[in-house]
């Protein structure tokens, strides 16, 4: 049975705090509740947490400032911050202290747990990439020499190429967002990135060629997804 994923979730706002954490709770997660930053960096030093959400305006101590306590001893736990401003000076300051993301009240609870979700990929699949081989069908892919290889015949890959093609093995047979792989590769998600990220696919997809079971998809709206013989074992 997989562990549930355990949640900081820092809320001043009690009817809202607690509608949070049950709806969290109903959809698989622990949620611990905090009514403040001070409570909410007490609960962080005492337990362990996979996600925090924050609430900005919170009394006794600010969630920026309960962020910035918490990145002193944690640089990589995922952060999002909840607030009803929606000031770009305030939205900024919170990316500076390494928020993950950032959602305006009001909110639906659908869209926080979407958010949620989305980040514990990111941070499933960076872990995943830590892996330095990979077999994709009869190719064998190291990613620290960059290299993809299939019997006696071996390919160097561009820097953008390896990076790409680690993304989509750590998603392999799953989809891997278009967007996630934008920021994660070329920060920017803009057009002209997109279509570069494009221009790599094509390329990935001829190194791939020598195994015909193995391909990379288009999901439409979503992304791709790299598919090898492993889906049908």
């Amino acid at each position: 049975m997989e562990e549930k994923l355990n949640i900081l979730l820092c809320e001043d706002d009690e009817n809202l705090g607690m509608l949070l954490r049950e709806y969290l709770q109903a959809k698989g997660y622990n949620a611990e509740l905090c009514p403040d930053g001070e409570a909410g960096y007490n609960a962080f030093m005492a337990n362990k947490y996979d996600i925090c959400v924050l609430d900005v305006m919170m009394p006794k101590k600010d969630g920026l400032s309960l962020a910035q306590d918490i990145r002193a001893n944690n640089m990589e736990i995922p952060i999002v911050f909840l607030t009803a401003k929606n000031l770009k000076e305030d939205i900024l300051e919170g990316f500076k202290i390494g928020a993950d993301d950032y959602i305006t009240k009001p909110f639906s609870m659908e869209e926080l747990t979407f958010r949620i979700e989305a980040i514990l990929r990111r941070v499933r699949g960076k872990k995943s990439r830590e892996m330095t081989v990979y077999t994709i069908g009869n190719f064998t892919f190291d990613t620290k020499k960059q290299q993809l290889s299939i019997g006696d015949n071996s390919t160097k890959l561009t820097t953008k190429e390896s990076e790409l093609l680690a993304l989509l093995c750590s998603h392999k047979n799953d989809i891997l967002q278009r967007d996630y792989a934008l920021k994660a590769i070329w920060v920017d998600d803009n057009y002209f990135n997109a279509r570069s990220m494009d221009v790599y696919i094509t390329k990935l997809r001829k190194h791939l060629k020598d195994d015909p079971s193995v391909e990379i998809i288009n999901i439409h709206g979503k992304g791709y997804k790299l598919v090898t013989p492993e889906a049908n074992e």
